[in-house]
């Protein structure tokens, strides 16, 4: 079992590149809602937990809270922009609207020599801001180690573990911003056992182990992430393998009869379902894109079932999804972005034994 670094989210543009960041520094990372209770995130024992930053103003009625035991965990805590905001006023600071706010790129002083999350960053730095709100008092015990013209760029109390930024140090925009997250999971005592190395074969063993004999039917649209997942399936079950092609008409012109002709190469069982009718008079006069997108993630579905009842065998359904697709479809992760047709338009009821997804941990 890998370390696990939450990230919890209060509508951030930037969640899934703290996530990813914090990968890239072999610690394993999760999205979750930023309403996670205390108890939940007990029960996933992370080593560490990163606030996100997001739109909304903390002191408004209505804005997105965590649970306020959190801050009594024990677990380091890292606020960023939103999140620090949040974090401060919780715990009896003041956040108020800040005139004009910072946007872009923006110089930061150090104010603190002893500090463990800017540690070694003693010059002025450029960092990417994007808020209108400010940190005007802080908490009790806080203590301010950054600063811009504007506002208090970075605080901490180092007794309880808990951070704040107010800058986005997971952006390229913030120069050293790395090397500022891997000072906060050397605060959480991390030893970096997340590696892909053996991903592949972690992948293989458990796909072998969920389908034990039955077949698999993939939904295989020709782009990047099935395509991929086509290769990892090939390699775990060979000879349990149906790949599904449907071409519902929304194409580009030739695009089909291209990935035909690729797939028709591979050691693979092959099969191209020609419903442009049928996707398309479903369609007909739907102009919102998100009731396209679910009437489009149920009509693929009701076209796999078909084609396995045709095959005459108990099928699982494997499918190209990625991370990004789960957490931009909204559920349990927050606000939905947009739903993926294969997450948020999946029908309630599916006719197959079960769902394999080997990517949907990956960005």
């Amino acid at each position: 079992m890998n370390e696990l670094v939450l990230v919890l989210d209060f509508g951030g543009q930037y969640k899934e590149l703290i996530a990813r960041t914090i990968r890239g520094l072999s610690v394993y990372s999760e999205i979750k809602p930023g309403n996670l209770t205390a108890k939940e995130i007990k029960q996933l024992n992370p080593i560490g937990i990163v606030l996100t930053g997001g739109p909304n103003s903390v002191y408004l009625p209505g804005a997105p809270r965590c649970d306020p035991e959190i801050f009594k965990l024990g677990i380091p805590i890292l606020g960023i922009c939103y999140g620090m905001q949040l974090m401060c006023q919780m715990l009896g600071g003041e956040v108020a609207p800040g005139g004009a706010g910072e946007y872009g790129r923006v110089t930061v002083t150090p104010s603190l020599s002893s500090t463990k999350l800017l540690q070694n960053i003693k010059e002025p730095f450029l960092a990417l801001m994007s808020h209108r709100d400010i940190v005007k008092r802080l908490p009790e015990n806080f203590t301010a180690t950054a600063n811009t013209t504007v506002c208090i760029a970075a605080c901490e109390n180092n007794a309880q573990k808990l951070y704040g930024v107010q800058f986005h140090p997971e952006t390229k925009h913030t120069k050293g911003g790395s090397e500022i997250i891997r000072n906060f999971l050397d605060i959480c005592g991390a030893a970096g056992d997340y590696k892909l190395d053996d991903y592949i074969d972690t992948q293989i063993k458990q796909i072998r182990q969920k389908t034990g004999g039955q077949k698999v039917l993939l939904g295989l649209s020709g782009g990047v992430d099935s395509s991929v997942c086509a290769g990892l399936l090939a390699r775990a079950v060979p000879n349990q393998l149906v790949c599904i092609f449907v071409d519902h008409g929304c194409m580009r012109l030739n695009e089909g009869d291209e990935i035909e002709r690729v797939f028709a190469k591979r050691k693979l069982r092959f099969i191209r379902v020609n419903a442009q009718e049928r996707f398309l008079s479903r369609l007909q006069g739907v102009t919102d894109p998100e009731t396209k997108r679910k009437i489009i993630g149920e009509e693929f579905i009701r076209v796999f079932e078909e084609e396995a009842r045709k095959l005459g065998d108990v099928y699982f359904l494997a499918q190209g999804t990625i991370y990004p697709d789960i957490v931009e479809s909204g559920g349990s992760h927050g606000a939905t972005i947009k739903s993926h047709h294969n997450v948020g338009g999946l029908p309630a009821v599916l006719d197959f034994a079960g769902i394999i997804e080997p990517l949907a941990g990956l960005f």
